[in-house]
């Protein structure tokens, strides 16, 4: 017989209340109301995000690599896999909590990815900063963007001003990366929209479908051709 979930933590959120809820060692997930955000035993598709999304890296010295959303930090444990010593990592987490959750109970599942001395975890919209280092351009960009949310894109995020995957949102991906940069996005299903936003901005652009059988969630890498130039942009 399975052991019950116990409630870990709760907080009160707009969507309902988010919890974190484990049975037995390394058993647990992340809810929001009804719905589950994440589950400790499938994480197969966010280990594939991580290390597409930064396997151009490897030998690359001081790489720079924005991730967005750390949920139970199995993919930037792969990000931090791929990447070597000299790299620095920024994630930008909406909610405090689940930072703190990455700390404490959480922490053992990745070997304390949040704790390695290449991670600064800012608390923010992943947007703003994409945004951020759109307008600001050198120094400030990134070789690599990584985004593992749970919406990804899907056929409502087709509006231009989506702000995370719409046709501005990828144009600011594309000026906030150092040339030949790299964009990874987890998608619960693969999205022909954002698909093509993403050949339209100058990516090319390649689908996993991650595991054999059963529920496989889609894993979009894009890469930004060499003769595409970045720019500024504010949108």
């Amino acid at each position: 017989m399975a052991q019950p979930w116990k409630n870990i933590d709760s907080i009160v959120t707009d969507e309902g209340p988010l919890q974190l809820r484990q049975r037995g060692e390394r058993d647990f997930l992340i809810t929001i109301g009804a719905q589950v955000l994440m589950n400790s035993m499938a994480n197969r598709s966010e280990v594939v995000l991580g290390l597409l999304g930064c396997g151009h890296l490897k030998e690359s010295d001081n790489a720079r690599v924005l991730v967005g959303g750390l949920g139970m930090g199995f993919t930037l444990r792969a990000v931090l896999d791929a990447l070597p010593s000299s790299a620095q990592v920024v994630v930008a987490e909406l909610n405090r909590t689940v930072h703190e959750w990455c700390q404490g109970p959480l922490a053992a599942l990745t070997d304390n990815a949040v704790g390695d001395p290449r991670v600064t975890v800012e608390i923010g919209d992943v947007a703003n900063r994409i945004r951020r280092s759109a307008v600001n351009g050198g120094e400030s960009r990134f070789d690599a963007i990584v985004l593992d949310l749970y919406r990804g894109p899907h056929a409502k995020t087709h509006h231009s001003d989506d702000p995370l995957y719409g046709r501005r949102a990828v144009e600011n991906m594309r000026a906030a990366l150092k040339p030949c940069g790299a964009v990874a996005v987890w998608g619960e299903q693969y999205d022909e929209g954002f698909d093509k936003r993403l050949r339209s901005a100058g990516f090319t652009v390649t689908t996993e479908r991650p595991g054999r059988g059963g529920l496989r969630h889609a894993v979009f890498l894009a890469h930004l051709k060499p003769s595409t130039k970045t720019g500024k942009h504010a949108s």
